[in-house]
């Protein structure tokens, strides 16, 4: 009987230690997601529009956007590997620093001139949205069950201050230093990202995570055959990954051509800010009560909403001209919605579908998919938007994402039988 009292009151204590670290996770990555939301929020409005005035191409100019989500989709590898063998900590780091090397790349880029040393530098300075995805499931290692969707779309949701004022400052840090002054603000706040996370994260979320875990961490060589394992075996951990996938790919696309769109209507770098930051604001100022929709009526349901969601951006956004700054900032916002219920209930549902000692390589897998695809997406959006139009790619962002819901029907199906 002591030895059962005993046992009873360590799991007590661990879990009252495990709140308490929790809080404090929370808490550390609710602040530096604000600050490195700028970083992020400064290169989304700008990359597109300095790469095409650099180069004099609108395809160049989506190349852009598509380097910085391919970078990101290439960090989310090492990232993982770090997860796995040195905890969020490291990871989220690592991936915050890239970003900062990228920002400074783009800044020597803008001072000579050069694209394409702008384009490279794009893609390490993928590694800050690397840092800011990977840090919502920082947020769920701890979350008690029933929560991670909550837990989750809190760090979605501080990301809305930095990833507003981030194309907001855009055009002010152009007016004062051109182009570089923009990406000197980019790499100002990813330093600080980088420093707050080092600094903060302690003790690590992920490895309190695996206190009393029998099969404790995956050797990092392992973990993306262990990943693609679980993908294989687990239909909810794939209908997750799909939905991600399908989500991000959209909005990647019509969000980068859009600035290219209204470019072309004389719209100034200003009123491009103003777009893009109210796309941002849809992305994440009501993450929290996706999240809160998430847990209470399902994951499933959610992701279904959110391709309804895309289908109507692309077609409020399909049906708009150059000079339709409102009707593209509806088009950006429902977007934007559309995107968190997607990432939001499939990271949740990802999470919660996959054991402790196996998440950082499947989660590292979902990124890799999640930005490979919006990088291809965004590589397409360039081509279809410089050689047809920004309708024509509307249009087959329709005919991504109906598809994708179809296939949800079908697990909800599924699910209640």
């Amino acid at each position: 009987m002591a030895s059962v009292r005993s046992g009873q009151q360590w799991t007590a204590q661990q879990a009252h230690y495990r709140v308490a670290v929790q809080r404090r996770v929370l808490s550390v990555l609710t602040a530096t997601q604000v600050v490195g939301g700028i970083g992020v929020g400064v290169g989304v409005a700008a990359g597109t529009l300095v790469a095409k005035h650099m180069s004099g191409s609108d395809a160049i100019g989506g190349l852009a956007q598509t380097s910085a989500v391919l970078g990101a989709a290439l960090v989310a590898v090492p990232a993982a590997r770090l997860a796995a063998s040195r905890g969020r900590r490291a990871a989220i780091t690592f991936a915050y620093g890239c970003g900062l090397l990228g920002a400074l790349i783009a800044t020597i880029a803008v001072s000579a001139g050069s694209w394409p040393l702008l384009l490279a530098g794009l893609l390490f300075f993928g590694g800050g949205s690397a840092a800011n995805l990977a840090a919502r499931y920082s947020a769920t290692d701890l979350s008690r069950p029933g929560h991670s969707a909550r837990d989750l779309s809190i760090v979605v949701w501080a990301t809305t201050g930095g990833s507003v004022a981030g194309p907001l400052l855009a055009g002010r840090a152009d007016d004062f230093g051109g182009h570089t002054g923009v990406y000197l603000v980019a790499a100002l706040a990813f330093l600080l990202a980088t420093g707050g996370v080092f600094t903060g994260l302690r003790p690590d979320p992920l490895q309190v995570a695996h206190l009393g875990s029998d099969r404790g961490e995956i050797a990092p060589e392992r973990s993306m055959r262990a990943a693609w394992t679980v993908l294989r075996q687990s239909p909810s951990a794939g209908i997750a990954v799909a939905a991600i996938v399908v989500s991000h790919t959209s909005m990647v696309a019509l969000m980068s051509m859009t600035p290219v769109h209204l470019d072309h209507g004389g719209a100034s770098l200003d009123a491009v800010g103003v777009v893009i930051s109210l796309h941002i604001a849809g992305m994440y100022a009501l993450s929290p009560l996706v999240g809160w929709l998430a847990d209470q009526f399902g994951h499933v349901p959610v992701l279904l909403l959110g391709m309804i969601l895309i289908v109507c951006a692309a077609l409020v956004a399909g049906t708009a001209d150059e000079h339709a700054l409102v009707q593209l900032s509806l088009a950006l916002m429902l977007l934007g919605v559309g995107w968190s219920c997607g990432l939001v209930a499939g990271s949740a549902l990802l999470t919660e579908s996959v054991p402790v000692d196996l998440r950082p390589s499947v989660q590292g897998l979902s990124d890799l998919l999640m930005n490979g695809g919006a990088a291809l997406g965004g590589l397409v959006a360039g081509v279809i938007v410089s050689t047809l139009s920004y309708a024509a790619l509307a249009g087959l962002l329709i005919l991504l994402a109906l598809p994708m819901g179809t296939a949800l029907v079908f697990a909800r199906r599924v699910q209640e039988a």
